[in-house]
């Protein structure tokens, strides 16, 4: 238990041996499910936590009220990291006042079949929950990820409570309570956006615009460290991620190799790439390093060389899975210059080729780049043109 400002406690709880968040995404950090509690003339609980560490959550409650009854539970975010222990809260304290949006309480039924809620409160746009001192002022956030999502403001001290937004893979005690306090927030912040919320940019920016008439002194989101200092520095980087402009100056490098001759030619790629005054080149092998990091720094960077195998008269697999991620992310506004390797039939340029087209406003750069097996001498030109080609792009 923390207290974040007067009268408003941090009770989240930390999943250090989480391995899978959303059962896709790893997390050698572990994982915070953040959860706040406003004590005042009426008090708020602010959201609940994963079922999975339900008990630690609940006694956090329960210290932190004192004695306390809750008068309501604001579900900022249906997700069940966030709203699994409703159930437990109505259990243990069944006055207490369901808040959240209209599509939220629809999904209470759906989540918690057989519950039955007699106490709840619809909020929407604009809406503001009198506590005493503090006053939530509620601001809708569809797709920010979910199209039930609303975000809220205490009026009395400028807390903007941003549900999934602002949030970082991470669990507290291994990275650290304030943002500011975090070397890693940006790295980790990158790959939590582009692969939860990097879809919804359009969203964002509507969130973003709505708030930026409000007065906020601090950002408590639903999943890593509070922002507590430099709001304009992350606010910065959601506005970034979300018009989809590149982050940094440089070329990603991404490969998938079988037997090493592809890697051998992405990585002599590189190497030119660099030697031409390239001011960053991240390199990437789709094979074993993390996707979710690919495709964050796929959107880091707004250029792209990519090389890959024919298989299947395909594409390799590895490629072809990160390719439907970018797909599926929104990936946009982007150049990309292609390498494929085939010992016969080569068959992965026209298939990267295809999927690329099928996304918005990405540009292939140049030929594509046909090796056959292995890299040799006479490949040099045409490997010199296409880093040539995608540097001036």
């Amino acid at each position: 238990m923390k207290e974040i400002a007067k009268g408003i406690r941090y009770i989240g709880v930390d999943h250090t041996d989480l391995d899978l968040f959303e059962s896709q995404y790893t997390v050698p950090e572990g994982m915070a499910y953040n959860s706040y509690l406003i004590l005042d003339e009426k008090v708020a609980i602010l959201d609940t936590a994963d079922a999975r560490k339900g008990e630690e959550w609940l006694k956090n409650l329960q210290e932190a009220l004192e004695g306390r009854e809750p008068d309501y539970l604001v579900i900022h975010h249906m997700e069940p990291d966030h709203s699994s222990l409703v159930g437990a809260v109505l259990e243990a304290h069944p006055a207490v006042t369901l808040v959240g949006s209209a599509m939220a309480l629809k999904f209470l039924g759906q989540f918690l079949p057989g519950k039955t809620f007699p106490n709840t409160l619809v909020v929407k746009e604009g809406d503001s929950l009198p506590l005493g001192e503090h006053s939530l002022k509620f601001y809708a956030a569809p797709m920010v990820h979910w199209p039930e999502v609303m975000v809220s403001v205490d009026e009395a001290t400028g807390i903007l409570f941003s549900a999934d937004a602002f949030g970082k893979f991470g669990a507290l005690c291994k990275t650290a309570f304030w943002a500011d306090e975090d070397p890693d927030w940006a790295c980790e912040g990158r790959r939590y956006y582009f692969n939860i919320c990097g879809k919804y940019g359009p969203q964002v920016q509507a969130l973003l615009r709505k708030l930026s008439s409000a007065s906020i002194s601090l950002i408590a989101p639903l999943h890593g460290p509070v922002i507590r200092k430099d709001l304009g520095y992350f606010i910065g980087l959601y506005d970034t991620w979300s018009r989809y402009e590149p982050e940094t100056e440089g070329i990603f490098v991404a490969y998938a190799s079988i037997h090493g001759g592809t890697e051998a030619v992405a990585l002599k790629v590189a190497e030119k790439l660099r030697a031409l005054g390239c001011p960053k080149v991240a390199v990437s092998d789709l094979t074993r390093d993390d996707r979710a990091e690919a495709v964050e720094d796929a959107f880091r960077y707004g250029k792209m060389v990519l090389a890959a195998c024919s298989y299947d008269a395909g594409l390799f697999t590895p490629a072809h899975d990160f390719l439907h991620s970018l797909q599926v992310k929104g990936y946009t506004r982007r150049k990309v210059a292609l390498i494929e390797n085939g010992s016969w039939a080569p068959s992965a340029g026209r298939v990267m080729k295809e999927m690329l087209g099928a996304m918005k406003d990405v540009e292939v750069v140049g030929d594509v780049v046909t090796i056959k097996s292995r890299y040799k001498e006479a490949d040099g030109p045409a490997l010199d043109a296409l880093a040539q080609a995608i540097l001036k792009a």
